[in-house]
């Protein structure tokens, strides 16, 4: 069996005191020099190990203060499905509201983007394919927990009074909502979760450290007639959240 790196070795120790409480929650751990000299490896490896162990949330790093341990928070829990799509609000409102927390978001939308090649293949239309493109950042009484980016073909919305997703008389009803006030009924999600970790741009958006491990969420919503009509990249960070998916049992 390979030996184990210097820096998974270092992380598991400091894990280890936290856990016997030599350090509490808000304490300020040693240098990094003081600890590379305690365990005799070099600073790097130190680094390596905080880094890692910021990552998951059991550290946090203040610049020019140095590392702590980080205070224990409580994960919000997301839920998805289909049964969430709510007639009259959001169903992230409506999960935030449960957890006696404000649910709200703050968007962009840029009209007539070309479609980058994934996008356009998870919507069925040409690479370059003008879209209306919209980021959100999802927030919990005023803290970032999600980012999204959602696509929708510029030519199925364009010259009605939902081409913007966030604006005229139905912001913010959703896409499902929003689609059926077009005659479009949209009868299934379909999404693909999968783990990596958060960029440097999403890390300042939602307030954690580079490289934080998340889940990140490929949903497309489709037509009673088989045709996507809108794709999004959704990013969840697992420090911050917990995902629970729905599955309707049919009798």
């Amino acid at each position: 069996m390979p030996e184990q790196p210097p820096y998974l070795r270092i992380a598991d120790v400091l894990r280890e005191r936290i856990a016997a409480q030599d350090w509490a929650p808000g304490d300020r751990l040693p240098s990094r020099a003081e600890l590379a000299q305690q365990y005799g490896v070099g600073d790097n490896v130190i680094r390596r190990a905080q880094e890692l162990l910021i990552s998951v949330g059991t550290l946090e790093g203040r610049a020019g203060s140095g590392t702590y341990v980080a205070e224990p928070r409580a994960r919000v829990r997301m839920v998805r499905s289909m049964h969430r799509e709510q007639p009259g609000g959001s169903p992230f409102q409506a999960d935030m509201a449960a957890l006696g927390k404000r649910g709200s978001w703050e968007s962009r939308t840029d009209a007539k983007v070309p479609a980058p090649a994934g996008v356009a293949a998870r919507l069925g239309i040409a690479e370059g394919e003008l879209c209306v493109r919209t980021a959100y950042e999802f927030l919990a009484d005023d803290k970032p927990v999600q980012l999204s980016t959602s696509w929708e073909p510029y030519a199925l919305t364009s010259g009605t009074l939902v081409v913007l997703p966030e604006g005229g008389p139905f912001a913010g009803l959703g896409v499902v909502r929003r689609m059926a006030e077009i005659g479009i009924t949209i009868t299934r999600a379909v999404e693909q979760p999968s783990p990596r970790a958060v960029t440097a741009e999403e890390a300042a958006l939602l307030g954690v450290q580079k490289g934080t491990l998340a889940t990140h969420i490929e949903r497309t919503y489709y037509a009673e007639d088989g045709r996507p009509v809108e794709t999004a990249d959704i990013v969840v960070p697992t420090s911050i959240c917990e995902l629970v998916y729905e599955v309707p049992v049919r009798s």
